[in-house]
């Protein structure tokens, strides 16, 4: 029979062990909890939610709901374990966390193909395949392994990120297209503010809400990466004269110079995501909806991701990892969940499913090609393992799925996200099978 190891019982841990076990696959699962805890978990169950106990929406034309469907089509577990623990949330799928996890342990310390060793897991060893999906706190021993491997191309600080917006929600009639100088291409998009716009813009930021910090989270942020808030808290012209200066561009509507300028840069190759840059901030996600649609051009943007402020401890996946999940200098490492950069409850469980599958093809010594780039996984897979130098943690949206002329000329959102998600569904459905 074969036989594989997982470090973490988190939600990417409890997924592929659940999946593989059903294969006939003898799993080992190493688990520090009880003995230990990391600053963030306070349960000893198994795929324990922190932060919240929403898994998000689930209607079919949401990128939300789209990772489901294809995560079910895929065989898994944690879903099936949601609707026992399911709790009343309008059109999101929500859980009583401590049911949730009561379940998911109960399924995979009773399955007869898991052996549960509650240890911390400290050393890899490459003679046979191996999954670590012991999430964004992954620490000590094992952090500075993994450290080893992959030459240090590796992530692990106290970060401000910043949001990502949608390219089809900006208003192109208030921005343009332009680099600094005139330099190379015009790569960035700029979002001009006159000074009346700048000054109610910094009126605003200046006095919303910023989010909490947890015990964990309470350490000295890079200058590199300071918060928007923190940065405009120094002055009123403290922005301008860092990232929201106004040099080198004119605004073609006015022929002159803004008095302040907000830069936008691609995500992604197509084009479909942009980054707010400069704006890492920790203000509540309500806060920065209100705050930054006031930046000229952003007024109905539809926000992807927004800005977190916390330490994170992820893999330079763009560097390091294969589309099958595994490290490039060493395939018998695999990596699952969010220290991939997979962002997210079941963007981490669908991680586990797609390294699960991986797993078990180089187990019966074939080759799996990842699912194709038209599903969310894909996209998703894609986004992780594209060169990237500003790589940061991806969570699903409609933003990051390929577009063609058919769904491009579908003018109504609504509509193109269904097609979207029936085409995502066709190739899942047809992946799934091989």
């Amino acid at each position: 029979m074969n036989e594989l190891t997982i470090y973490g019982a988190g939600l990417a841990g409890c997924e592929a062990a659940l999946w593989l076990a059903d294969n006939g696959v003898q799993v080992t699962l190493y688990e520090q909890k009880p003995a230990k805890f990391s600053p963030a978990h306070k349960s000893a169950g198994f795929a324990e939610l922190i932060c919240s106990n929403s898994l998000k929406a689930e209607r079919p034309d949401s990128a939300s709901g789209l990772l489901k469907l294809e995560m079910r089509a895929m065989g898994s577990h944690l879903l099936q374990a949601a609707e026992t623990a399911r709790v009343a949330a309008g059109g999101a799928l929500a859980v009583d966390r401590d049911v949730f996890s009561a379940q998911v342990t109960r399924m995979v310390e009773t399955h007869p193909n898991i052996t549960v060793r509650h240890e911390e897991a400290v050393d890899i060893d490459e003679s046979a395949p191996l999954l670590i999906a012991t999430g964004p706190l992954t620490e000590g021993a094992l952090a500075r392994r993994i450290a080893a491997l992959t030459g240090d191309r590796r992530l692990s600080f106290f970060d401000a990120v910043a949001p990502i917006v949608t390219a089809e929600s900006l208003d192109y009639d208030k921005i343009f297209a332009a680099s600094r100088y005139g330099r190379g291409e015009a790569d960035y998009l700029n979002c001009p503010f006159n000074k009346a716009e700048y000054e109610a813009f910094y009126e605003a930021l200046s006095a919303a809400e910023r989010a909490p910090l947890h015990e964990v989270d309470r350490l000295t942020v890079y200058e590199g990466c300071m918060p928007i808030e923190v940065m405009a808290s120094r002055g009123a012209d403290t922005m301008r004269y860092g990232p929201l200066r106004p040099v080198g561009l004119r605004d073609p509507r006015t022929g002159h110079r803004p008095w302040a300028n907000v830069q936008l840069r691609a995500e992604n190759v197509d084009r479909t995501l942009y980054n707010i840059v400069g704006f890492q901030t920790n203000l509540k996600w309500g806060e920065q909806k209100r705050v930054f649609s006031m930046i000229p051009g952003l007024e109905h943007a539809e926000f992807v991701r927004y800005g977190v402020m916390h330490r994170n401890t992820f893999l330079e996946s763009p560097a390091v990892l294969t589309k099958q999940q595994c490290l490039k200098e060493h395939p018998n490492v695999f990596f699952a969940g969010q220290i991939t950069g997979f962002e997210g409850y079941m963007e981490s469980a669908a991680s586990g499913l797609l390294a699960a599958r991986q797993l078990l093809a180089c187990l019966q010594g074939r080759e799996l090609p990842p699912p194709p780039a038209e599903t969310m996984c894909g996209a998703l897979l894609d986004y992780i393992t594209t060169p990237n130098k500003d790589f940061q943690p991806m969570g699903a949206n409609m933003g990051i799925l390929p577009r063609d002329e058919e769904i491009n000329a579908i003018r109504d959102k609504r509509e193109r996200y269904a097609a979207l998600s029936a085409r995502a569904q066709d190739a899942m459905r047809e992946w799934a099978q091989r």
